[in-house]
């Protein structure tokens, strides 16, 4: 793996939780931030809140997420390279790059709903089981993300649609960006999919931009499906596009964002596993190829 940054010291990050565990609280308090999005108006934030929901798979290996000291080395990679903006995690991963000194200067979204574990018999059940809208607010993060699967035929959907509306105003009451992450779903064969045709994406919009008591600070994150330019046209929300499956080949898929990208309110990325994880291991390489598609040629 290239890198450019200096292998975390698991050592140390345990002893300073176990001895001085206030430095990650004083450490947020006195983070230096940035505005959410620059003079462009656009974002590229990494992604890294899978192995909450024991999603720790790659492409044929099960286990690629499993060390958090490698995580950990990616993500300072991904985090040193020019044009990204910041990162999106749970309190774990967050504070271990707080500590590493990793977010100063950058944007911090927490996740906010890691209960539905992935393969479980529960998974519709998306309750929020790590960041809250006060924790975030008191520690100076700068928004809350929420998946929020619709499945029709599941009654759990709509618990998930409540404490998606409750914490979506909840934020913005905090003047906190609410990143909603919509899919209308199923479950085939024991395993819950994701509908990703063009009019399942729509409907999942409509549902989502709904929810809370305002959407002043609302937006949204989504997949990049066919016939786009048609399914943005179902909101005036800024969106964030998800990085997909990091199994497909890299030039559709940069291809496929680049295009995506051209669309008014398309406002940026958020990629996990595809940058993190690329197929030749060139983690800054595959990073600084989606700044430029985001924010051009950056410095």
């Amino acid at each position: 793996m290239t890198t450019t940054s200096r292998r975390p010291d698991i050592a140390e990050l345990t002893e300073i939780r176990v001895r001085e565990p206030q430095r990650i609280a004083d450490g947020w308090n006195a983070r230096k931030r940035r505005e959410l999005v620059g003079a462009d108006g656009r974002l590229l934030i990494v992604a890294a809140d899978h192995p909450a929901r024991g999603a720790l798979g790659v492409r044929d290996d099960r286990q690629a997420m499993a060390s958090r000291s490698n995580l950990l080395e990616r993500l300072a990679v991904a985090l040193s390279r020019p044009g990204v903006d910041g990162v999106l995690g749970t309190p774990d991963i967050l504070d271990d790059l707080l500590l590493m000194g990793e977010l100063e200067d950058k944007v911090a979204i927490g996740s906010m709903n890691r209960g539905g574990l992935q393969g479980s018999v529960f998974e519709f059940d998306d309750r929020f089981t790590a960041y809250t809208p006060a924790e975030i607010a008191a520690r100076g993060l700068d928004g809350g993300k929420m998946l929020t699967r619709i499945c029709l035929g599941d009654a759990r959907t709509v618990a998930t649609l409540e404490a998606t509306a409750r914490a979506i105003g909840e934020l913005a009451a905090h003047g906190v960006m609410a990143m909603v992450e919509p899919f209308l779903s199923v479950r085939e064969d024991d395993r819950v999919r994701n509908l990703l045709d063009p009019d399942s994406t729509i409907k999942s919009i409509h549902i989502a931009a709904g929810l809370g008591a305002t959407s002043r600070h609302t937006w949204l994150k989504l997949p990049v499906v066919d016939d786009l330019e048609r399914v943005m046209d179902a909101t005036t929300l800024p969106t964030l596009l998800l990085g997909g499956d990091p199994s497909g080949r890299p030039d559709e898929t940069f291809a496929r964002w680049g295009r995506a990208l051209d669309l008014p309110a398309v406002r940026g990325l958020v990629v996990g596993r595809a940058l993190l994880f690329p197929p030749d291991g060139d983690v800054a390489a595959a990073v600084d190829a989606a700044a430029r598609l985001v924010h051009g040629e950056v410095r």
